[in-house]
């Protein structure tokens, strides 16, 4: 079984698409859920789900880590057709995955208790990301 979900983004942040794949698995029996997001300056991320301070540090990290191009500590940067964030975003998606594996039994996916999936807009314009799914049976 295969499908596709669509996230409408504005602006770096972190998405919670966790509701859109358990609706996806629902029904199945035992199995795994692959996502892929189909972009190359997003990604997917299995993080905390309850204190929204852990998705703010986490995308404060990934500034730190990349920062927009046009800083003093990213001049070597040579990719900026696309502005001063893409490469940055692209840096930001190497590090974070871009697909997932999650387990499911009897249609429920195996999260722990506070893990959600998250889809990570890098870009700080808006954009439409599109994240294949698949779900194979066990």
């Amino acid at each position: 079984m295969i499908d596709m979900v669509i996230v409408d983004t504005n602006g770096p942040a972190m998405h919670e698409i966790t509701p859109s794949l358990a609706r996806f698995v629902s029904g199945q029996k035992d199995g795994v859920l692959t996502a892929m997001i189909r972009h190359t300056s997003a990604s997917l991320l299995i993080q905390e789900n309850a204190d929204p301070d852990v998705q703010r540090d986490l995308l404060g990290w990934l500034d730190r880590t990349a920062p927009q191009a046009d800083t003093d500590a990213m001049s070597w940067i040579t990719h900026r057709s696309e502005g001063p964030d893409d490469m940055p975003a692209h840096i930001k998606a190497a590090i974070l995955p871009v697909s997932l594996s999650v387990p499911v039994r009897a249609g429920r996916l195996l999260l722990g208790r506070w893990q959600g999936i998250y889809l990570v807009e890098h870009r700080t314009a808006p954009h439409r990301r599109e994240v294949a799914l698949a779900f194979t049976r066990a």
